[in-house]
């Protein structure tokens, strides 16, 4: 179980990114009476984590429930152009998880193209063409082991079986999961704030109040959409993250898979297309505790046969954009 240390944000702020990451649209006086504490507690807590913790909440389309492909991205760049490459990718819609890595001079990133295009733009047409992209390596992110709808924050134990249960939303039955045309409107707002009020969203899509949770509701319920939040690790006493490409034994993979998701480190883990079999993004307090998880529980895997670990010198984007200011 991980513990966190802090100088500033204490448990009642972790139990509120904790319920945040169960129901991020749930009303502050749920989470208050869950946590046994004042809305108005609540309020300022959020706002402080808003303004000094990076928090944000947002809905985003779950790729692998939708079957749209993703990619792991990684590009080699001269050192005098990967922050300015890095930086034109996190103002795409198509990308997340962006950070500059080997000293500045290779860039990590998923991309989620919603369309062929897309895609072929990208991979094709803008990086080819890019003069300081000396490399391009690209791996399709083939099974899910951890993260998406899953966060990293249940890996600190900070809720207990009721707490959670208590803040879990009430969902219809699960149907399909498609995102039709008309839910445009609703999700490009939700994608900028998914804690927008509902006269916010009458007004972005001309739709009624109850039809807009109906629809909310259906599209949470079966998959097509999650309530995510992003937020800086640092505030909660891991300030690193490193990328850690990882080749298995073939008969190995889906085992190891398995048992790096239970792994308090790791925040994501996907078997990928490519040079490598699975990769991981892996949260820590400093170097030394990377140190100790490659040499220990991933270095004593049976089935793990070579590990590159790629320490992020800068994260430029988590799920959304936010200009440099």
């Amino acid at each position: 179980m991980l513990r966190m240390e802090s100088d500033t944000f204490d448990l009642l702020d972790l139990q509120l990114l904790s319920a945040l990451e169960i129901d991020g649209r749930a009303p502050f006086s749920r989470i208050a009476a869950v946590l046994g504490v004042s809305d108005q507690t609540i309020a300022r807590r959020y706002r402080r984590l808003c303004a000094e913790g990076g928090l944000r909440v947002v809905v985003l389309r779950d790729a692998v429930r939708l079957g749209q492909d993703q990619w792991m991205l990684r590009l080699r760049c001269a050192p005098d152009g990967a922050t300015v490459i890095a930086d034109a990718l996190a103002k795409r819609p198509d990308t997340y998880w962006i950070g500059l890595a080997s000293g500045g001079t290779e860039i990590a990133c998923i991309t989620r193209p919603r369309n062929p295009g897309e895609h072929d733009d990208l991979l094709l047409g803008k990086l080819p063409r890019t003069p300081s992209v000396v490399e391009i390596r690209a791996l399709q992110l083939l099974h899910r082991f951890y993260g998406g709808p899953v966060g990293w924050l249940p890996k600190f134990r900070a809720l207990d079986a009721e707490q959670i249960a208590a803040l879990r939303p009430d969902l219809p039955e699960p149907g399909p999961a498609r995102v039709e045309p008309e839910d445009a409107p609703l999700l490009a707002v939700l994608e900028r704030d998914g804690r927008a009020t509902y006269p916010e969203l009458q007004r972005a899509t001309g739709r009624s109040e109850s039809a807009i949770k109906r629809r909310l509701s259906a599209l949470i319920a079966s998959g097509a959409v999650y309530v995510d939040i992003e937020y800086n690790s640092e505030i909660l006493g891991y300030p690193k993250a490193a990328i850690l490409w990882i080749t298995t034994a073939p008969g190995a993979l889906d085992s190891v898979g398995r048992t790096l998701a239970g792994h308090d480190e790791i925040a994501f883990a996907s078997a990928t297309a490519g040079p490598s079999h699975i990769v991981v993004t892996a949260v820590v307090r400093d170097t030394a505790a990377l140190y100790a998880y490659l040499s220990g529980p991933l270095g004593h895997l049976d089935g793990v046969q070579h590990v590159e670990a790629t320490p992020f010198l800068r994260r430029v984007k988590q799920l959304t954009y936010r200009p440099a200011r």
